[in-house]
């Protein structure tokens, strides 16, 4: 390796550093969760207070939502795979947990949405 490829790499180093700090520090913490079924609002629940429910699925099937200390999570689904269980707890706009098999997408929504999309954020 030559220095010129080193200072590139240098560069290519710290841009990645920093839009990675850019990207983390430009998440808006959400107030509230809304669970859609099949794409249609189900049901919209605050942020702030912990609650456990479970999502009934028409057809059969459901997922438990849990929230607490801010955080919102799938701890049980009726799905095959359980994909969505062993998603991450989420708490800024735009974050999401999705159970494809029983259609269920539960995000997080806020008065300030973030500038960044689902994908950057």
């Amino acid at each position: 390796m030559k220095r010129n490829d080193i200072i590139l790499i240098g560069i290519l180093l710290v841009i990645a550093v920093g839009a990675f700090f850019y990207f983390n520090n430009n998440r808006k913490e959400g107030d509230k969760v809304v669970v859609t079924i099949d794409g249609k609002f189900y049901k919209e629940f605050p942020l702030n207070k912990d609650i456990e429910t479970d999502i009934e699925v028409p057809g059969g099937g459901s997922n438990h939502l849990v929230i607490k200390d801010g955080y919102a999570d799938v701890t049980a689904a009726s799905c095959p795979d359980e994909l969505c269980v062993h998603q991450k707890s989420i708490h800024s706009v735009k974050e999401s947990i999705i159970c494809l098999p029983n259609k269920v997408v539960v995000e997080i929504k806020g008065d300030a949405e973030s500038e960044l999309d689902g994908v950057a954020n």
